[in-house]
């Protein structure tokens, strides 16, 4: 009987299997942020167990809420501070290197297939995108994988999406994965790895895979996970390049983490994209997805561009393409943060960041803050929000304000004409 992809990187990794029915697994990247980590390093100081299972593993970043808002988030990047500091974490990421996690923990190479990484954040999922098997988990989990190095999780069955036709002109990865999630809802693939196939797949960039990967938790699932190919060998070589002989080589050990064809799956789904329409959320939760043609003309607020799901190079790219030479609504708001140094830097060369201010949107450093509500573009009650980030949750970006998700087309085209608008109308 055949394996899928999660099956194999649990044997790679598997220490122990307790009398519970988990399986201990040993962990490739600790991965942490100035959110959860600081309660998980203040209950290591209190037992006495200040200590890091290995310095080298751990990457820690301040991301959140960058620079601090207030005395409290403030004192929450300090301890995150001090204690990489104390511990000569070799990969810590501060104010001025930092960037959205998700994003600067690829960009950075980190991440490689059949990897096992955990952080203390839902929108670890993301890294799936390389073949490896990533996941949010809780405080207690996160403090045992920076004191030991492992991590416990019962064996997760896989969902196979195919994603089958190829997409037409205007639709993006992240109308692919809103309506996945509206086929599936919000508890469809609970306890579930979300494994993403077919040719739409096969097509995609890294950066549209991340996209498709980063919202497998709104989905319920545990992690989305994508096969590694070419696409997977192209942005990594600058980092692997020395464990190969060449890149056949590596693209051959990539297919280890290949599912087998005749894996056993708890479910098989199918869709053919080639009529697929741009996609928008509606409501307060991620599956409440119509097409935006059904909402066309709801007018909006505030428009967001950035985040771990839309803020990579690709999608600043998208959105000045549609915003050149326009000038957003009077009636909106427009903000947009590119997701790391690096991806800012390369949208300033591009002159994407020129085309934004030049429109009317206000550019800022490569934070998460607004799409959790706490900086740099909340709500206020009664706002409306076209957001190009992963959750609608009632009151996410602003106590009383509504979020409604879509790509970075649909949001650029909704900047322009202050309503939710198909971009491929412009």
């Amino acid at each position: 009987m055949g394996k899928t992809i999660a099956e194999k990187i649990f044997e790679r990794h598997l220490r122990d299997e307790p009398f519970d029915g988990t399986f201990v697994l040993d962990l490739d990247c600790v991965l942490c942020h100035e959110i959860t980590t600081p309660v998980a390093i203040a209950d290591l100081e209190w037992r006495g167990k200040d200590r890091v299972f290995d310095k080298t593993k751990i990457k820690a970043v301040i991301d959140h809420v960058t620079p601090s808002k207030d005395s409290k988030t403030a004192l929450q990047a300090k301890m995150l501070r001090d204690w990489a500091r104390r511990h000569d974490l070799q990969d810590f990421f501060d104010v001025g290197r930092n960037g959205v996690c998700h994003a600067l923990f690829p960009e950075k190479g980190y991440i490689r297939p059949g990897y096992t990484v955990i952080m203390g954040d839902s929108h670890t999922c993301t890294h799936g995108a390389f073949g490896a098997f990533a996941a949010g988990v809780g405080t207690t989990d996160l403090e045992v994988g920076i004191l030991k190095g492992v991590c416990a999780f019962r064996k997760p069955a896989t969902i196979r999406v195919n994603l089958n036709g190829s997409l037409p002109a205007g639709v993006y990865a992240k109308d692919v994965i809103l309506f996945v999630i509206g086929q599936l809802g919000v508890n469809g693939a609970t306890d579930r790895v979300i494994e993403f196939g077919g040719p739409i797949v096969d097509a995609m960039s890294m950066e549209a895979r991340m996209t498709l990967c980063n919202m497998a938790i709104e989905a319920g699932g545990t992690c989305g996970i994508c096969m590694p190919d070419a696409v997977t060998l192209d942005y990594l070589w600058p980092f692997i390049a020395a464990d190969y002989a060449d890149r056949a080589a590596a693209l051959a050990d990539f297919t280890r983490w290949h599912s087998d064809a005749d894996a056993v799956y708890d479910r098989v789904l199918d869709f053919d994209l080639s009529a697929l329409e741009p996609q928008v959320t509606y409501g307060y939760k991620p599956d409440c997805v119509k097409s935006v043609a059904e909402l066309a003309g709801t007018p909006v607020d505030q428009v967001y561009v950035g985040t771990c799901t839309n803020g990579r190079i690709e999608d600043l790219r998208v959105a000045a393409a549609l915003l050149k030479g326009r000038r957003i609504a009077d009636s909106v708001r427009a903000i947009v943060s590119p997701a790391t140094p690096k991806i800012f830097s390369d949208a300033l060369s591009e002159g994407l960041i020129q085309i934004f201010m030049d429109a009317g949107f206000c550019v800022t450093n490569p934070t998460c803050g607004a799409c959790l509500g706490m900086s740099n573009g909340v709500l206020a009650e009664g706002e409306v929000c076209a957001s190009t980030s992963n959750r609608n949750f009632n009151g996410r970006m602003g106590k009383g304000g509504m979020v409604h998700l879509m790509s970075p087309a649909t949001a650029a085209a909704t900047a322009i004409t202050g309503r939710i608008t198909d971009a491929r109308s412009l």
